[in-house]
């Protein structure tokens, strides 16, 4: 059911590599809320996704864009404002990255060059979109920035190893960010710490299948869909939160807040 919440709204979304990613969820949620936006991933990720059926289904224009790179990134906003026909009003960094998880490298033998590659794609990549949305005064007043986050950043899980570290970064950034353009710009800066998803980029990650059934067990309401966080999400980009930032936003059906179910406690005997 569509509310009309983003109509008449502009936006960026980045990451939407196929239909279990929880960017393109947010791609289409967007549009039956009446936003219009461009769509942006990193040429290689172009190649490997589906982003040209979701731009079909959206009626969104693909902006090809490198995060890492500040140029790209000036391109992108300077472009997508010219197509949406004004300044942006939402913005979702669903940007994440590790290649010592996709060799299986543990925590306590990383490479560091990989480290610095993840950490450049998956954290950096999101003050380099603030910053250039910033100096470019790309943003509306009121406009809403989102990322996705993941609980590791507070907590130890030795299966996410570094993206452990990079995901606290980035919710650092977000807080910082979002207190400087709150006061300059008045738009808010969020991060969303998601239940694990079965997505193509989290269903990567070794004992992925094992944590997320561990994961609903210890989730009162379960594990929140994709679906779920896209609703979540397109309602931080709505005029009902507009005095939300600065803060990372638990959407894990009470995951974060509960010491140990009693499913698992029983499962024990």
């Amino acid at each position: 059911m569509a509310y009309n919440l983003l109509k008449g709204k502009r936006g960026i979304i980045t990451g939407a590599l196929d239909e279990n990613s929880i960017a393109w969820k947010v791609a289409l949620r967007a549009h039956e809320e009446g936003a219009t936006f461009v769509l942006t991933n990193a040429p290689i990720a172009m190649r490997m996704g589906e982003i040209n059926k979701l731009a079909e289904q959206t009626n969104s224009k693909i902006i090809p864009a490198d995060a890492t790179s500040v140029e790209d990134i000036e391109k992108l906003y300077t472009e997508a404002m010219a197509h949406l026909g004004g300044k942006i009003d939402f913005v979702l960094h669903s940007i994440g990255m590790s290649v010592n998880i996709r060799k299986n490298i543990p925590y306590t033998e990383l490479n560091y060059e990989f480290f610095n590659k993840g950490v450049d794609v998956s954290a950096f990549s999101f003050h380099k979109m603030l910053a250039v949305a910033y100096k470019l005064d790309a943003l509306n007043e009121h406009a809403s920035v989102v990322a996705l986050s993941y609980i590791a950043a507070q907590r130890a899980y030795p299966f996410y190893t570094d993206m452990a570290d990079i995901k606290a970064m980035l919710e650092s950034i977000a807080r910082t960010f979002g207190y400087h353009y709150g006061k300059h710009k008045k738009v808010r800066v969020n991060t969303i710490s998601q239940s694990p998803t079965r997505t193509t980029a989290g269903s990567g990650i070794k004992g992925f299948s094992d944590f997320y059934d561990f994961a609903e067990k210890q989730s009162p309401l379960g594990n929140a869909s994709a679906e779920d966080c896209a609703n979540y999400t397109i309602s931080l980009f709505s005029d009902f939160t507009r005095m939300v930032t600065m803060q990372n936003l638990y959407h894990d059906g009470g995951y974060s807040a509960t010491g140990v179910s009693q499913e698992q406690l029983d499962n024990q005997k």
